[in-house]
């Protein structure tokens, strides 16, 4: 099969536009068609920056995306869409939500097989209105789904966070022993339906330093966290620990596991992001479409200067397309 990936524009003053219009004159457009959702004023503007001449037919919603072009469709024709790289505001943040949307429904329909999503800024979607935090959630919301997992992932290392994004100090209260089996449940299910991991071995991060130190630190080790590893075993999930996570990342021993399942958004992402070296793909796993993301953000800082560097991104509709293959019938080695 030859995937069809739609991918949603992002914040417009942002580096989303011109990451994705880098990668895709890296791509090879017979092996997939990317489907840019988004202003084509915006897209004319980055791909001018970037120097980047790519084949690009503009299309409509309910076209047969055919290979071998970079399909532009614009939910803005109507709107005027005025780029302003590097300035934060509420009409870049009302259009990336959009996009977003418009790419889900078409994964949902079936017209696309998985949506890639350039960098939003939160500030600004709640400059528009938008009372989600991110991505993660907004997905979730679009596709019905009540509980999903944010998953980091890259060649050597994949991280899964059992709380996204919530305070710090409500951490420690959301952490639950239903909680962690669940995701341990989705993770299991995810490294084998998305990964090809026929047995997966998950190593489960402690909440408090040293895991706790036997209960002088903390008890949401032995009272929270251990209880949902034995019922993980009993249900045939191999999984591991709790582990201090300083250790665990320090001696490298996250080497010896499939995944590790992080208690919260920076005990994860932290480590993740130092040992990722920029091409780090954010996956949305328990969604009933495939979503993937690069794992930084806007970089308002260096926006429309055509200095953004697109690994990320291109690692992140990379993995898109292999699961897409996965998913949909075609054996992936």
């Amino acid at each position: 099969m030859k995937p069809i990936i739609a991918v949603s524009m992002g914040d417009y003053n942002g580096i989303g536009p011109e990451i994705a219009i880098k990668a895709f004159s890296r791509l090879d457009l017979t092996e997939s068609t990317p489907v840019w959702i988004g202003s084509s004023a915006v897209f004319d503007f980055y791909r001018t920056s970037a120097h980047e001449n790519i084949p690009c037919q503009l299309v409509e919603e309910n076209t047969d995306f055919k290979p071998g072009y970079v399909h532009i469709l614009d939910p803005f024709a109507d709107v005027p869409v005025v780029p302003e790289p590097g300035k934060l505001t509420g009409q870049a943040g009302e259009a990336a939500m959009l996009a977003i949307q418009t790419g889900a429904e078409l994964c949902i329909r079936g017209l696309c097989h998985a949506l890639v999503t350039a960098p939003i800024s939160k500030e600004a979607i709640f400059k528009a209105g938008f009372n989600f935090p991110g991505h993660t959630e907004f997905l979730a919301h679009l596709t019905k789904t009540e509980h999903v997992m944010m998953m980091l992932v890259n060649d050597q290392l994949r991280v899964a966070l059992a709380t996204i994004h919530i305070p710090l100090k409500d951490v420690s209260g959301s952490i639950t022993t239903e909680l962690i089996k669940r995701q341990l449940r989705t993770l299991h299910t995810t490294l084998i339906q998305d990964s090809g991991i026929s047995i997966p071995k998950i190593a489960v991060l402690g909440l408090n330093p040293h895991a706790g130190d036997g209960g002088v630190i903390g008890t949401e080790e032995s009272k929270i966290i251990q209880p949902a590893i034995r019922n993980a075993a009993d249900n045939g999930i191999y999984a591991d620990g709790p582990f201090a996570a300083d250790g665990f990342f320090g001696s490298h021993k996250y080497k010896e596991y499939d995944a590790i399942l992080a208690m919260y958004h920076d005990q994860g992402l932290i480590p993740f992001k130092t040992l990722s070296f920029g091409k780090g793909v954010n996956f949305t796993a328990n969604l009933s479409i495939i979503r993937t993301s690069p794992d930084h953000g806007t970089a308002y800082q260096i926006a429309g200067n055509g200095v953004a560097d697109e690994s990320s991104f291109l690692e992140a509709y990379n993995l898109a397309v292999y699961m897409a293959k996965k998913r949909f019938g075609e054996p992936v080695e």
